[in-house]
């Protein structure tokens, strides 16, 4: 009996799949993103490298994995049931990452984190200190909205991920570690910097300017506005934190931001926090992972690292 015998051969394994890692990555990609091109600018190849990709895959597989659908392309029945199979493959290859990562102590690995955008203001400050005490571990960072991060942990892509307003159907540890308060900003010089206290619904007539849909910003802004009872309708939205910034500044309307966009001084950057009744809106950071995944031991210690460097009193979940 030779060593490629079928007796040797694993059970389950009697069948090599064809399809290559680098196939089933682009696949997931385009599943996930709904076009060749998007796909193509995140995994930073050309759009034909992916279309010869997901035609070679097709032509393994025996079936069509696409069809168009509008501007993009959606999943066939062939390829909604593939998607889920390469999410699963790709969660093993992720937990053998990080198994044998903790083999290695914390020599080597890497720790995967999922944000949302207005993290990007103190969260480097945050990781700098684990990243250079542990130059082994490698740190992916995803920024995103919220309703991406919430996406990214349906997926079950990331370790850890930090966002303000978690969501309530995912199997979660939630774990609240800084205080983030949301104020009224408006320009530098603005008529309304002269009053001493403001109440919410004397700004109402004023233009309001939001993060765009899917923002956890924005859906804190939506909350207060209902606990108070007050209507006001947005005038703008935006996509980022600094570009509402920038219009503000600009003159053209009031926004709602967190206090950690600002900086030490506003008025270097052109801007003003009103005193509002009922606000700062008081809300908390947390830091969350799934109950269904045992973190990483570079997860864990930046937990630990992270409730030392800021001497939060509540201990995240085991």
């Amino acid at each position: 009996m030779t060593m490629d015998s079928p007796e040797n051969t694993p059970p389950g394994l009697e069948r090599v799949p064809r399809a290559t890692l680098v196939q089933l990555r682009s696949f997931e990609a385009v599943a996930r993103l709904g076009g060749v091109g998007r796909a193509a600018r995140a995994l930073h190849l050309a759009q034909p490298t992916v279309s010869t990709q997901i035609k070679e895959l097709a032509t393994a597989i025996g079936m069509p994995l696409f069809e168009p659908r509008g501007r993009g392309l959606a999943l066939t029945p062939h390829g909604e049931l593939l998607v889920g199979t390469v999410r699963e493959i790709f969660a093993t290859w992720q937990r053998f990452e990080e198994q044998t990562a903790e083999l290695q102590g914390l020599r080597r690995g890497r720790l995967r984190i999922a944000a949302v955008t207005t993290t990007e203001y103190f969260l480097p400050d945050l990781l700098g200190p684990f990243a250079r005490a542990h130059p082994g571990i490698d740190i992916e960072l995803a920024v995103e909205n919220r309703d991406q991060i919430i996406a990214r942990l349906e997926r079950n892509e990331d370790e850890l991920t930090a966002m303000m307003l978690p969501p309530t159907h995912l199997p979660l540890h939630r774990w609240p570690f800084l205080e983030n308060p949301l104020v009224i900003i408006c320009a530098l010089g603005h008529p309304l910097t002269q009053r001493k206290r403001l109440k919410l619904a004397q700004l109402t007539h004023e233009p309001l300017l939001v993060r765009e849909a899917g923002s956890g910003t924005r859906l804190a802004t939506h909350q207060a506005l209902d606990e108070h009872g007050i209507e006001w309708r947005p005038r703008m939205a935006l996509g980022s934190n600094e570009a509402i910034k920038h219009a503000v500044r600009a003159g053209l309307g009031l926004a709602v931001l967190s206090r950690h966009t600002l900086g030490d001084d506003p008025a270097r950057e052109g801007l003003a926090v009103l005193q509002v009744t009922g606000f700062p809106i008081r809300r908390m950071w947390h830091l969350v992972w799934r109950r269904d995944r045992a973190l990483s031991l570079p997860a864990r210690t930046l937990l630990q690292d992270i409730r030392s460097r800021l001497g939060v009193r509540t201990a995240p979940a085991p």
